[in-house]
């Protein structure tokens, strides 16, 4: 649900009724409560409230509202022509307590020290690196917040991001960006972390472990365990980690990366062995995948 929509509802709830639009008789969630639930209806020009309306807003609606404007006017991100999605508010709101809690300093900085690109922010905090294109009013949204001035165009940044600490006694080359965004953890227990950017792994070639035990930590879906395959061959002496995050269902989760109907969905049996293979095959036989960021970091390497 976007920003225009939000706002159109929050009238109903004021007012009684909005003027009719396009992307609010498209909406889904608004038809629903049309011509299902009967909570809205249609009068000439109008969408108007009906019975139940008031008391449905205030459960679903009303308290995400208010936090989204409270957000928006305070960052001066409320203009007219803001049409940011639900999903993104979300996320900028993220990044900003993130920002205030200094827990992306580290990122903020080598983000600009690396000239980093529109598709490499989108790859870190959106988790698609094509999501930001295009989307102007959001990438300056981003900048914003992050306090960064500009962001490169060209479609792959070379730079591999390092959560380093004093003492590294190990390293753990992420799939996304979650883990580096909670320094204390890791920093604690000795863990350097590495993010390269999804299936941007071409840098790795020119990367030097110094003698450390690294292990890859990613989605196990079919995409992450296509970019382990990768990364295996460019780094032979990484180890898989087991995740014990619990499994999603693709299907209600509206995830893109799809099981194929093969054995380990045509993934490298000689890489997925053991515990691995079995996990594989469930998450495959139950059409679940694992997120990279549910799982317990410590407990994956045996420190816990």
């Amino acid at each position: 649900m976007n920003w225009t929509v939000l706002k159109s509802l929050n009238e109903i709830y004021e007012t009684g009724k909005t003027k009719k639009k396009i992307s609010l008789i498209d909406n889904p969630d608004v038809r629903h409560l049309i011509k299902n639930t009967k909570e809205l209806g249609e009068f000439k020009d109008d969408i108007v409230k009906l019975e139940g309306f008031d008391t449905l807003y205030q459960m679903k609606f009303l308290l995400n509202y208010n936090n989204y404007l409270n957000f928006l006017k305070s960052n001066n991100l409320l203009k007219p022509q803001t049409r940011f999605h639900e999903s993104d508010i979300n996320v900028l709101m993220d990044l900003d307590d993130r920002m205030k809690n200094r827990e992306l300093e580290v990122i903020r900085d080598q983000i600009i020290s690396n000239e980093e690109t529109v598709r490499g922010v989108s790859q870190m905090f959106f988790r698609d690196e094509k999501y930001l294109e295009g989307k102007l009013s959001l990438v300056g949204a981003v900048k914003q917040i992050l306090q960064i001035e500009s962001l490169a165009n060209d479609k792959d940044q070379q730079y591999l991001y390092v959560l380093g600490c004093k003492a590294p006694e190990r390293i753990v080359l992420c799939e996304n960006l979650d883990f580096l965004k909670r320094p204390t953890l890791p920093r604690a227990n000795n863990i350097e972390l590495w993010y390269a950017g999804g299936k941007n792994i071409a840098k790795l070639d020119h990367i030097d472990a110094r003698g450390l035990p690294i292990y890859y930590s990613g989605d196990w879906d079919y995409d992450g365990l296509k970019i382990f395959e990768a990364v295996k061959q460019k780094l032979p002496e990484i180890k898989l980690l087991i995740p014990n995050g619990l499994p999603r269902e693709i299907s209600t989760t509206n995830h893109l990366s799809l099981w194929k109907n093969t054995y380990l969905s045509g993934l490298d049996k000689n890489l997925f062995v053991g515990a691995a293979e079995k996990l594989i095959t469930r998450l495959i036989e139950n059409d679940q995948w694992i997120i990279e960021e549910s799982n317990d970091l410590l407990r994956m390497l045996g420190l816990r």
